[in-house]
Parts: structure tokens; sequence; C-alpha cells
């Protein structure tokens, strides 16, 4: 059996790559990094640790990136810097200035687990793994807007096609302006094959029509809730299909998604995932997962 292959983002989750914040996030200055007013470094790496025992309780092996120091805050949400594919791993180009040299730290995980690189994406093309979504297997969704471009989104188009992939981007809004973060899975997390979590006033309307043609049932968030948590309530988990883990202090979410047959495991994260802009999937990048 091969150690990598996610083209499914709700399987069971085998195996993730996960960076423990030290140094770099306890000494991270909020006006820098764009983090807000609930920020408190030794509170969020004490958070951290709270999420990665429920990520290892799910029975998922976490190949540690570890902080030693090198100022990169960010570097925790693991989620972004690459992309798992059955086929290897490909190295993004982060559209965030200050994340630029985050990959490097990805492909050096990568070499020393024996995990193939497929590919790149090279300047002026910039993805960030926020913005991808796996539809199914084939279809590779991409958000297009402050953290990921044209470029970029062409150069994956070129990558997978051999493959049997197709690649689509859709627009996304400036929402809260250039230096926030909206992702497109700031507006979508899916739950399982057919079941996703969605923030319906920001979703590209071509991607909505796409996700009823695949047969995907949404869950609305509620919306004061995203409004809340500056849409930290959406940002969600799947440890196996329709069992998630996401921050705590959502109740009508989390309502939402029991209504729905998912179970539901929460976390305190003010100081961690609401002040950072960045959920329990970014926490993350799933690097081998059960095809559900």
């Amino acid at each position: 059996m091969k150690n990598y292959g996610s083209q499914d983002m709700s399987g069971k989750l085998l195996r993730v790559v996960m960076r423990r914040p030290g140094a770099s996030l306890r000494d991270a200055d909020p006006s820098v990094w764009h983090y807000g007013p609930t920020f408190d470094g030794a509170r969020a790496v004490q958070q951290y640790g709270h999420f990665a025992d429920l990520v290892a309780g799910a029975g998922a092996e976490i190949l540690w990136l570890e902080d030693r120091g090198d100022g990169l805050a960010d570097a925790m949400f693991t989620h972004d810097p690459s992309l798992m594919t059955d086929h290897g791993a490909i190295i993004l180009n982060m559209g965030k200035p200050l994340r630029q040299r985050e990959p490097e730290l990805h492909e050096a995980v990568y070499s020393k687990a024996g995990i193939p690189i497929l590919g790149r994406i090279e300047a002026p093309g910039t993805i960030e793994g926020g913005d991808c979504v796996w539809v199914d297997a084939t279809t590779l969704a991409i958000g297009r807007g402050v953290r990921s471009n044209q470029a970029g989104i062409e150069q994956m188009t070129a990558m997978l096609a051999p493959h049997g992939i197709t690649v689509l981007g859709f627009d996304l809004p400036l929402w809260q302006g250039e230096e926030a973060c909206l992702h497109l899975m700031s507006v979508i997390s899916p739950l399982a094959k057919d079941l996703a979590l969605v923030h319906a006033p920001l979703l590209p309307a071509a991607f909505y029509f796409l996700l009823k043609e695949k047969g995907i049932r949404l869950v609305l968030a509620p919306e004061e809730e995203f409004a809340a948590s500056n849409g930290l309530n959406l940002n969600v988990l799947p440890t196996s299909p329709r069992k998630v883990i996401m921050v705590e202090g959502f109740p009508g979410t989390r309502a939402a998604m029991e209504a729905a047959g998912c179970e539901v495991q929460t976390f305190a994260a003010d100081a961690l995932c609401i002040a950072c802009e960045g959920g329990p999937t970014c926490l993350t990048r799933p690097i081998l997962r059960l095809a559900s």
C-alpha cells in the first residue's frame, strides 16, 4: 500500500503533515501577521496541543514539521504550501509574501518520507492549498482570488491533465481586502463524498451549480456564526466521512452538521484559530486518506 495519496477530502485520514508551533508563533507580532485581538502566543501553542491530540486520537499518523524559531508563524497552517494527489505531491507557490519560504519545508518532509514530487507551481503563478477543493477524484476546483491566480491555475491544469484530472477555476470576492484571507475553503468544507458545509452568500454561483450537478448535499452554516467567527465556524476537518473536528463556540454550525448525520468534536481555539485566521483544516496537510 502506498504511503501517500489523497484526492478525497473526507475519507479516513491515515497520514498528515503538521507543524507543532513554538517560538515562531509565541513571538509573532500580530500586526505583522494580521492576527486578531484574541491572539496569545503561549495559549495558542497550548490549544494546538489539544487539537493535535484529537487528530492522533482519530488514528492518523502525524509527520511533524518542527518550529525551530525560523520566524514563520503561519507555517503551522500546513494545508497551504502543498497539495497531495494520488500521483505525488505538488509544491505550491504562496500568494502571501510572508509565507514564500514555507513550500521548501514541505518539499523536505516529502523527500525524507519517500513521497515523490509530481510538480511545482512557479512564479508568476500562485496557488495556496486553501483554494483547492477536490469535488471528486477527477475534479479539482481552485478559487481564483487574492492568494491563487490564473497563471497558477493554468500550470495546475497542465500538470494534472495527463492524469485525467479536470481543473476548474472559480472567482472569489475580495471580501475583507487584500491583507485578509478568503480561500475557496473559507466557504466550503467537505464532510463526506456527498455532503458539504457551506457559507452560501460567498459561494461562487458556478461552483454552487457544479456541486448540485455532482449530487453533493449542502449543509448551510448559520450566517451569524460565520460573521462572528470570521468564517472559522465553517473550517472543519473530517477525520473520516461524517466525523469532524471543529472550533468550539458555534453551536448552530455544530447542530446543522449533527442534523446531517455528522459526529462532531470541538476544541478551544480563540487564541489560535480565531485570532490567526486558520481553522482545523488549515492546520493539517492530509497526505493519505482512504477513498470514501
